[in-house]
């Protein structure tokens, strides 16, 4: 990022695994500006799911840096996301089709179960697939593979966790990190939601605001798609030998499995 201190921008690295990130700041202005940010990045921006996009750059080493309007804000808290503003902004996001139609002209193919299946099956280690709630799981997964229309697959961020939602000083809503984007079933999303952050009883207030009614297909793949991402989490963490959260990540996988014993 020599470029900008040349410009005589002021960089401060914002961390994160990708270490691509960065606040500038110069005679006043900021933003945040990141390198080799998907293209998709514009579409979220004309949407108003992200900071306003300022511009993209492409530098002498042949990079692509972008940089959005730097938004002062917080992230949401777990209360938070049991709102009816996340349960709308999700909404938004599910519906969209320029979203739909930009990921597809990037090439995105939908992520059916049986892929994402696949994947887990093909990437535990040994010792993750010898834990017996990681095995459980897996045969749970096995036997209860969701049967999804590809015309039913949306935009679905992935990775929906509190840190990724910033609420602005000027109470603007953003959902951020957008690097796991896929095309797949929005229940992908919603669990990932509802199972962390919502007691059981408000689940169909809450899907309510987001536009649907609970039933039992659409509890059945929410279940399904949470078992995935939580055994996910857990080779990730694994991967990294970061055993406390890993272990945090097998408690909360017992405790889905658990809480809808009977789905």
């Amino acid at each position: 990022m020599d470029h900008f201190y040349q410009l005589g921008w002021q960089l401060d690295p914002l961390g994160g695994p990708s270490g691509e990130a960065y606040k500038a700041e110069q005679d006043g202005r900021k933003l945040f500006l990141k390198r080799n940010a998907s293209p998709f990045l514009a579409a979220l921006s004309a949407e108003g799911i992200v900071p306003k996009l300022v511009w993209t750059k492409r530098i002498e080493t042949g990079e692509v840096v972008t940089a959005q309007h730097w938004k002062n804000g917080r992230e949401l808290t777990r209360e938070d996301m049991g709102g009816l503003r996340v349960a709308a902004l999700m909404s938004k996001i599910h519906t969209s089709e320029p979203l739909l139609t930009m990921l597809k002209r990037l090439g995105m193919k939908p992520m059916l179960p049986e892929i994402l299946l696949n994947k887990i099956q093909s990437s535990l280690s040994p010792k993750v697939n010898a834990h017996h709630v990681v095995r459980n799981a897996i045969q749970y997964l096995e036997n209860a593979v969701p049967e999804i229309e590809v015309a039913d697959c949306r935009v679905c961020h992935g990775d929906v966790n509190h840190h990724n939602w910033l609420l602005s000083d000027t109470d603007e809503l953003f959902l951020v990190d957008w690097e796991g984007a896929m095309i797949a079933d929005p229940a992908i999303d919603l669990g990932m939601i509802l199972y962390p952050y919502v007691e059981h009883s408000e689940w169909d207030s809450w899907l309510r605001d987001y536009g649907v009614e609970l039933d039992n297909d659409l509890r059945s793949r929410m279940k399904w798609y949470t078992f995935v991402q939580a055994i996910t989490m857990i080779q990730w963490y694994e991967d990294r030998k970061r055993f406390t959260e890993m272990n945090e990540w097998i408690l909360f996988l017992s405790k889905v499995m658990d809480k809808d014993r009977l789905i």
